[in-house]
């Protein structure tokens, strides 16, 4: 038995302890304990405004003088080497993208103008908060970055697999990622927002109010890479020929629709299957069912800059599809894995400033940091400047300029020149001049002008109403999703003045129903309500996931359960059904021996029914016996039935679901006869290309698993 440590060894990270250690002595003299003190810069320069970055007028751009934000994110992205500061645990894949028809009405960028075209591209998945090491489904925010090589240079579209973000400002960035980062005493917890530091700051912090919501909703537990929506977050602009300008947005459209697991489900899988994202991913694209992702964009018009009630510079807010309809524009086809996990998923760099002609910024104050922000990081990551020779962040266009040496550099310049304008190298690499097509960059001529002030515009004031947008267009099964996520995270805050803070200040200002369901599972006083602004009325049913359903079984990950003594040839003949309409049918038993001339692909107790969106049980009766008299067999059924998936079974296989106790005439429960197996199987696939049976959540409920 370990013997217990007395209280005064170790460091004990309180200020003035005793100790007679030498080493530890020598720490104390460097720990720093900012208690009563002003906040400085590194230099000791006393800061008046830690919330905004410098700017051209309140709603202008961020000035490049701005010296302390500069220093701030400088030290934030040279934090940790070589792993990513955010967004370190990533999957990624090769594709193409392909245009539907030419955008040159509103763009001049060349991969979006021929539709026979095929731009390569690689994408980037990942998560926000763990690091390389840490679970794919827990509840985070998840990246979705796409490098188009484009005959006119890489562009980069760096996004998440929600519309808005936590913070306005990238001046906040490295206090949030302070904040939702294990902490700091104890680098606890992994991969989770579940924690004091996390909630003090965003409840002390309302602007984080929309994006801590759509954490808390099933949009953070994503069933697959392959089914999650993606957003380019920012409002950019699209500059045509004619260098007409307009604001759009981003969207990545999962073709099969978009789906999430449980929250049970999703805890389960991170202990079964740490890597479970990543192995559907490559698993998907090794068998040839290749996730597809159509692109669409927000088109709106400059004039229409100022006719929403909110600014279309803030990163808190989106643009409800009722107002501004998503135009899809082409689609992206993953279609090959990455030949080594190193050399291109961890050396991937991205950039939010890798753009090409057509395509521009905003003013958007989060987006104007994101740009000094993205090559500083890349340099402490990749070892200096020339990251970009990297030959996974290769273009596909030529290079040719006069930065020349640094570390790791690969190029081997020839010629007397390294400076322009030149004479003895006949004055090449020289400009090129803006055109239609194939000209030099230019930047969209908007004009700016403004007093240099750190202050925020009054047009990003309301923090509230887009949250209530957001929640009242959620289904009733949402809601309580919703409602179950605040009571399990604020369940692991030890602060009870911080949970208080986020049901009182935050919660009760844009739904007092929801932060009087969220304190009843706390414990905490009803909030009265008094004091809170009036939710706008509406609803956006683009929000909700539910509505993202595409009904059907392609790409459906389906249980086929069996034992010695099953028939095959109805296993044969469901497992061929399924695969004729897209389905992946896997055969599941207590061994891997081989039932009949049938070899299975794992066991129940290797392979749980999380791993699936719906089982089917074998007829035979020897089998139906053995599974029935199987206590992991029996879960294996209790627990899809709990996690509301389609279940079906044919002849004896019935034995085992009334073995479980399930009510075999419960919702999304297809059994029957061996001669009734078409309409049982049609049944089956019916409910299973629903995604989850939703009807049943009340019975479901009451099911020990």
């Amino acid at each position: 038995m370990a013997s217990k440590q007395s209280p005064a060894s170790g460091n004990s990270g309180k200020a003035g302890k005793a100790n007679a250690d030498p080493k530890q002595q020598a720490l104390d003299t460097v720990r720093s304990h900012p208690q009563d003190q002003a906040l400085t810069t590194n230099q000791g320069v006393r800061i008046a405004d830690n919330q905004n970055t410098l700017r051209a007028g309140a709603r202008g751009p961020s000035l490049l003088e701005d010296f302390i934000m500069r220093e701030k994110i400088t030290h934030f992205d040279h934090e940790r080497i070589p792993e990513r500061i955010v967004h370190a645990r990533g999957s990624a894949a090769h594709g193409i993208f392909e245009v539907y028809e030419s955008m040159a009405e509103y763009t001049k960028a060349a991969f979006l103008q021929d539709p026979a075209a095929k731009t390569p591209v690689y994408v980037r998945f990942s998560t926000v908060q763990g690091p390389r090491g840490s679970a794919d489904t827990v509840r985070d925010v998840r990246g979705f970055a796409v490098k188009f090589y484009t005959s006119e240079g890489n562009f980069d579209l760096v996004g998440n697999n929600m519309p808005v973000f936590f913070i306005q400002d990238a001046f906040k960035f490295p206090d949030f990622v302070h904040a939702v980062k294990p902490e700091a005493p104890n680098e606890m917890p992994t991969g989770g927002s579940a924690h004091d530091t996390f909630w003090d700051f965003v409840s002390l912090v309302p602007e984080a109010t929309h994006m801590v919501l759509w954490t808390m909703s099933d949009r953070a537990i994503p069933r697959s890479l392959r089914t999650m929506e993606g957003f380019g977050i920012h409002t950019f602009r699209f500059v045509n020929a004619q260098g007409k300008g307009r604001f759009i947005k981003f969207h990545w459209r999962p073709v099969i629709g978009s789906y999430s697991l449980l929250w049970d489900e999703a805890q389960k899988i991170a202990g079964k299957d740490p890597d479970f994202h990543r192995r559907d991913l490559w698993e998907a694209i090794e068998r040839g069912d290749y996730p597809e992702f159509e692109l669409g964009v927000q088109i709106i018009e400059e004039s229409d800059e100022h006719a929403f009630d909110f600014d279309l510079l803030d990163p808190t807010k989106l643009v409800p599809e009722e107002l501004v309809p998503v135009k899809i524009i082409g689609k992206l086809t993953l279609n090959r894995n990455p030949d080594n996990f190193f050399a291109e998923t961890e050396q991937v760099a991205f950039h939010p400033g890798h753009i090409v002609p057509g395509i521009d910024f905003s003013n958007d104050p989060l987006l104007q940091g994101r740009l000094f922000s993205y090559t500083d990081t890349q340099i402490s990551r990749l070892g200096g400047p020339n990251f970009h020779e990297i030959p996974i962040n290769r273009p596909l266009a030529p290079v040719a300029n006069n930065q020349r040496d640094a570390m790791h550099r690969q190029t081997i310049h020839v010629g007397q020149a390294s400076y322009e304008p030149n004479s003895t190298s006949g004055g090449w690499p020289k400009e090129t001049a803006p055109a239609a097509s194939g000209g030099g960059f230019a930047s969209y001529p908007e004009r700016v002008e403004g007093t240099k002030v750190r202050v925020r515009s009054e047009s990003f004031a309301d923090h509230f109403s887009q949250a209530a947008l957001f929640y009242q267009s959620m289904s009733d099964v949402e809601k309580a999703h919703i409602a179950a996520a605040y009571q399990f995270e604020l369940g692991k805050v030890t602060k009870q003045e911080i949970r208080a803070r986020v049901v009182n200040d935050i919660l009760a200002h844009f739904d007092i129903g929801l932060a009087r369901e969220v304190a009843q599972g706390l414990g905490l006083p009803a909030p009265s309500g008094n004091g809170t602004k009036p939710s706008k009325p509406g609803k956006s049913p683009a929000l909700s996931l539910l509505n993202r359903v595409v009904p059907g079984v392609r790409s459906r990950k389906v249980a086929i359960v069996a034992a010695p003594g099953a028939d095959t040839k109805s296993i044969d003949t469901i497992a061929s059904a399924l695969r004729s309409l897209g389905a992946t049918p896997l055969l599941i038993a207590p061994t891997l021996a081989p039932i009949g001339d049938l070899v299975p692909e794992a066991t129940i107790a290797g392979m749980p029914s999380i791993m699936f969106d719906a089982i089917f049980i074998a007829d035979g009766a020897q089998s139906a016996k053995v599974l029935s008299s199987s206590g992991d067999a029996r879960h294996f059924v209790l627990e899809a039935f709990k996690h509301l998936k389609a279940i079906g079974a044919i002849g004896a296989g019935v034995d085992v679901i009334t073995s479980a106790h399930l009510p075999p005439d419960a919702d999304g429960v297809a059994v029957g006869t061996s001669a009734e197996a078409k309409r049982v199987v049609d049944a089956f696939v019916e409910a299973a290309g629903q995604h989850r049976v939703w009807s049943r959540a009340a019975v479901a409920a009451t099911v020990p698993a």
